[in-house]
């Protein structure tokens, strides 16, 4: 088995370095390459990551649903593994993506940990031991073979927001999914820029308006409106 670790980005030279660095050192040689798909990045995310080793790819089109495309189109891998910049993974994400295989899933994601100790954050955690509608953001990251990526015809690039959501559905729709009880660790910077409350509003507006099918385009802008940041 060989995983493909997907990385979108835009401006994420302040993480990047040590994702990828984590990668390296806990994958040993079972991972074909750390693909980061830049989006027009302003800051140093580029050089910070090809420094780091990882093989830099700059999308024709900004996005995470467009730029996880176009890794998946360059991956080598028989396994993609989606990770958002912002992610440290589990140091055993190959054995555990191993035993997922062998136990005949083909698709699935971790639990989460927000790397803060806050009340709140917890109860957060605790809603990603569950597979509801509620747990099945990105952050959770997202391993798929090769083979169902390609017959779900990859990410839906029309959601720019709420892609994962989409081909978690689709998914579930061929097979069955998997859930890892171990923890990714999140950051928490979006909570830290706005409130525990208003971005609990935000991300339930956007759950519930991708439930009624409402056009991607609209559940961006009303995330966006009730952020600060």
């Amino acid at each position: 088995m060989a995983i493909s670790v997907i990385i979108p980005t835009f401006n994420e030279a302040a993480s990047i370095t040590s994702v990828v660095t984590d990668i390296f050192a806990q994958a040993h040689q079972q991972v074909a390459e750390v693909l980061v798909v830049d989006g027009g990045s302003t800051d140093d995310t580029v050089t910070c990551a090809r420094q780091a080793g990882a093989t830099v790819l700059t999308s024709p089109r900004p996005g995470r649903a467009a730029q996880m495309n176009y890794g998946a189109l360059h991956a080598t891998g028989d396994v993609f593994y989606f990770v958002h910049a912002d992610v440290r993974l589990h140091p055993d994400f190959v054995a555990d993506i191993s035993g997922a295989l062998q136990a005949g899933f083909k698709a699935g994601r971790y639990r989460f940990r927000f790397d803060s100790d806050k009340l709140l954050l917890r109860v957060n955690n605790y809603g990603t031991r569950f597979g509801g509608l509620m747990s099945r953001g990105g952050d959770q990251t997202l391993f798929i073979t090769r083979h169902l990526f390609s017959q779900l015809q990859g990410f839906n690039e029309q959601y720019v927001i709420m892609e994962d959501f989409d081909i978690i559905r689709r998914i579930k729709q061929q097979t069955r999914f998997a859930v890892i009880p171990k923890d990714v660790i999140v950051s928490a910077r979006k909570y830290e820029a706005n409130s525990w409350l208003r971005v609990q509003l935000a991300n339930l507006a956007a759950v519930v308006l991708f439930a009624c099918n409402v056009p991607p385009t609209r559940i961006a802008r009303t995330y966006r409106a009730l952020l600060t940041k």
